[in-house]
């Protein structure tokens, strides 16, 4: 994958890519890396809002580190035609002081009347059509709506087999996107508390050594599942 290249941040992939099916909620992740000495703060925007769920919408980068973003697809009732999109997304980033944490992110620091120095990247949303099983699956009405029920057919036990898997596929996705997003949460909580005692008691304390251990038994706990 080819990465943005800006000032700030690196933004990878450069376009968000779905593979789209019907009545389905589709994720993807953008990594951010801070490509600079100072701490930088980002927010992601949308053309779409509703459609999509940004977590999290907003952050810090550490320097010379790496955030994840995990950006899901609502459920589409829908084919767009031509499987074309014109959602677009906004990555602003700015540089901000080393004293700046997470929740203190506001639009503010966005502008140019902020001094901070600030980039735009806008990325495109590119579709990817579903392979011809997946169209089949869809077209037996499996997904059909309430106003259906009566109508539709109980699945033979072919097609359970067939569909089961997937299912199992997108929940441990959904799983897996959370704990990358817990982790970046707690990386960034962690650097920023780490700097701080630093700053204040000139070295790591007793404490931070244990939150830093009971920290890493949970992520370990987290990316295994």
């Amino acid at each position: 994958m080819s990465t943005e290249s800006g000032e700030l941040l690196g933004i990878d992939p450069v376009e968000l890519r779905f593979p789209f099916e019907l009545n389905k909620q589709i994720s993807c992740t953008l990594q951010l890396t801070n490509k600079t000495d100072k701490q930088v703060a980002f927010k992601v925007k949308t053309t779409s809002p509703k459609k999509y769920c940004v977590r999290p919408n907003n952050g810090m980068v550490a320097p010379r580190s790496k955030a994840d973003v995990v950006v899901t697809m609502q459920a589409q009732r829908d084919v767009p035609p031509d499987m074309q999109c014109k959602d677009k997304f906004l990555v602003q980033s700015a540089t901000v002081a080393k004293e700046v944490v997470p929740k203190e992110v506001t639009g503010d620091m966005f502008t140019k009347d902020s001094g901070n120095v600030v980039e735009e990247v806008k990325l495109k949303v590119v579709y990817v059509a579903p392979s011809s099983s997946q169209s089949e699956r869809f077209e037996d009405g499996n997904l059909g709506s309430l106003s259906y029920q009566e109508e539709t057919k109980e699945p033979k036990e072919s097609e359970k087999i067939i569909t089961e898997p997937f299912a199992l596929i997108s929940k441990l996705m959904e799983e897996k996107n959370s704990a990358i997003e817990l982790n970046n949460k707690v990386r960034q909580e962690l650097d920023f508390l780490r700097r701080d005692i630093s700053r204040r008691h000139g070295g790591f304390s007793l404490v931070l050594v244990l939150v830093v251990a009971i920290l890493g038994i949970l992520l370990g706990f987290l990316m295994k599942r």
